[in-house]
């Protein structure tokens, strides 16, 4: 069994990783800042389930704080540090840049050195599809991709170039996954999916932007922690897409599928389209398919239906969180 430190361990993906690696047997040093990005009681209530688990130890670290994460590394011989700490959302980006770089690009490196100076030879890292903007689909992970068009994707393709380079230069093993729109039960506020099923099944108005034909590959956050999981046991330096690999959906398309779902019609208040944001999205799976085995295996009508479900069995307080 391995010991594993995973950061941003109260987020969405990071917290059903952690959950599936007690679930193998492993021992998880989670750190998380619990800032206030998204409601903190949605975070804590995700915190809640890892903290009686006895092979699981949480500390309140921000992975910009270099001189709190050494003692943590000092102590405890980590097997692999699993990176899913990020400031994410491509708008929010657009309104407070500094801190995405700080997070995602400075928390990177310290992150690595502390790696480099304690002997630690597995890095695993959270990226985006964001990168992939203006290329032609469906994404494949050799395509270049240096012309991000949020300061959110910037600041993730700067953590996956330090990445390389501490690779090449001090020999640690690093896998960057590239995620393809997660969606989930506990999923963060801000997120299309949450957003959606709370604001139908309240009546209300949707806030729409563009036309609703932009389209996302969805991918459900069980076959994300999996996928996260199988790719520990990678080596070099690799670079792999975590998507749905299927036909992008259109977000009208989801709203449809939401409407079934809460028997409720969808009230739409419109807004331009975000230039921040990627028009479309797709994954090209077979690189996971072939170095990890992994292929998704919940289709989008169930894990929508389990998001469905998990909102009605949480509404006496998920009705209170600010989204």
């Amino acid at each position: 069994m391995a010991t594993y430190l995973v950061t941003g361990v109260a987020g969405f993906i990071a917290a059903r990783t952690t959950e599936m690696l007690l679930d193998a047997g492993h021992t998880v040093v989670g750190v998380d800042n619990l800032n206030d990005y998204y409601d903190v009681r949605l975070k804590q209530h995700r915190l809640a389930q890892l903290t009686t688990r006895p092979n699981f130890t949480f500390a309140r670290i921000d992975i910009e704080q270099l001189d709190l994460l050494d003692p943590l590394f000092a102590r405890t011989k980590f097997d692999a540090v699993i990176n899913l700490a990020a400031r994410a959302g491509v708008r929010y980006s657009l309104e407070n840049p500094f801190v995405y770089l700080a997070t995602n690009a400075q928390g990177t490196l310290n992150l690595l050195e502390l790696m480099r100076r304690h002997g630690v030879k597995k890095h695993l890292m959270a990226s985006s599809s964001s990168l992939y903007a203006g290329q032609a689909m469906p994404f494949r992970e050799d395509l270049p991709v240096n012309t991000p068009i949020s300061p959110y994707a910037a600041s993730k393709k700067a953590a996956e170039v330090m990445a390389y380079s501490y690779h090449h230069l001090y020999q640690i093993d690093s896998t960057i996954l590239r995620f393809f729109t997660v969606y989930g039960p506990a999923s963060r506020p801000d997120m299309a999916q949450a957003r959606f099923v709370k604001w139908i099944d309240e009546g209300t108005p949707i806030q729409l932007f563009g036309d609703g034909t932009q389209s996302r590959d969805f991918t459900y956050v069980d076959d994300i922690a999996r996928g996260t999981i199988a790719a520990l046991n990678t080596s070099g330096y690799e670079i792999i897409n975590l998507g749905g690999g299927r036909n992008p959906v259109k977000i009208t398309t989801l709203i449809e599928k939401l409407e079934v779902l809460l028997g409720k019609r969808a009230v739409f208040a419109r807004q331009p389209f975000h230039t921040g944001d990627i028009k479309e999205t797709w994954a090209d799976i077979s690189k996971a398919g072939r170095l990890l085995g992994w292929a998704p295996q919940t289709n989008l009508d169930a894990g929508l239906k389990l998001c469905v479900d998990w909102y009605r069995a949480n509404q006496s307080w998920v009705k209170d969180l600010k989204y």
